[in-house]
């Protein structure tokens, strides 16, 4: 059974225009430290941004997000020309690590409260939780020719799950759903920043 949930527009709202922007941004960085065009740089900005949200609205039956209204394109587009005006390409890959991994804890925790509010059951809603957050990424690192942010060793997908599955359980034991929000986002976020700083993985397979 799935939980009747009222989910509040506008903070979640808010949660996924900062899941685009910054995916944007860290797609647009990939072009930066490839030293590429602008038109790259909204290229990657683009489908950076887009592309997790978009196999997420197919999957669970939604309008795709981005094609009834100017404002998710224009937000990659501005985060584009920012990375192309501001960022140093020296500065780029440790940048694209951060912004990253506040993208994918925004997405996370967005993604799994869409597909709760379209009727999806609690299992499948938090694995659309995971995708919207991984699938942009992987899309931008197999067009960079880059090895997918899923190979490397360090906790990835493990954070994208925790935010996205911490939502959907607090949800479903009757959380306010901001605060389950601001719990998954924040932990998630927490674990992937851990990742990052310090190099925590998982144990490889030896076999």
């Amino acid at each position: 059974m799935t939980p009747d949930i009222a989910l509040p527009p506008g903070p979640l709202v808010a949660l996924d225009y900062l899941g685009i922007a910054v995916f944007a941004v860290s797609g647009a960085l990939v072009a930066a430290e490839k030293k590429q065009t602008l038109v790259t740089f909204i290229f990657f900005a683009v489908i950076t941004g887009v592309g997790g949200g978009t196999v997420r609205d197919l999957l669970i039956g939604a309008p795709v997000f981005w094609v009834n209204h100017n404002t998710t394109l224009l937000v990659c587009v501005a985060a584009a020309v920012a990375v192309w005006l501001f960022s140093k390409a020296r500065l780029a890959e440790r940048a694209l690590l951060w912004f990253d991994a506040l993208g994918l804890a925004a997405y996370a925790t967005y993604g799994a409260a869409k597909a709760l509010r379209y009727g999806v059951a609690p299992v499948p809603a938090f694995a659309m939780g995971v995708m919207t957050a991984c699938v942009g990424g992987i899309i931008r690192d197999v067009l960079a020719g880059e090895p997918s942010i899923l190979m490397r060793p360090e906790l990835y997908v493990t954070a994208a799950a925790l935010a996205s599955g911490l939502f959907v359980l607090l949800v479903w034991f009757g959380a306010p759903v901001t605060l389950a929000a601001l719990v998954g986002g924040l932990l998630g976020f927490s674990l992937r920043g851990a990742a990052i700083a310090r190099g925590i993985s998982l144990p490889a397979y030896q076999g």
